[in-house]
């Protein structure tokens, strides 16, 4: 990752390279802490913003369809089963 770029002469910062892929790694990485923490009296707030980050990948499958490069879909298709498989497995543990 780069440094974050000084302010521009009209105040405005210019944002570090990220790379759609990038991106969508860490918002899965994030959904998948937060099932892995999703134990005892917590698990319900944990699965919940698990769940905000599958609803964030789903927003941008739907959104960048035929937009994407294959190897951009297939990654995001990828991780949304994974992260959904994930959840659906911490869920059902909650509620035998």
């Amino acid at each position: 990752m780069s440094d974050p770029k000084p302010p521009t002469s009209e105040g405005s910062c210019k944002p570090p390279a990220l790379s759609f892929g990038t991106f969508i790694l860490s918002l899965a990485q994030s959904a998948l802490a937060e099932i892995q923490q999703a134990r005892g009296d917590a698990a319900r707030e944990h699965l919940e913003m698990a769940r905000g980050s599958i609803d964030v990948l789903e927003l941008l499958e739907c959104k960048t369809r035929g937009n994407l490069t294959e190897e951009e879909a297939e990654l995001l298709t990828a991780l949304l089963y994974e992260v959904r498989m994930a959840w659906l497995s911490a869920r059902r543990s909650q509620n035998p």
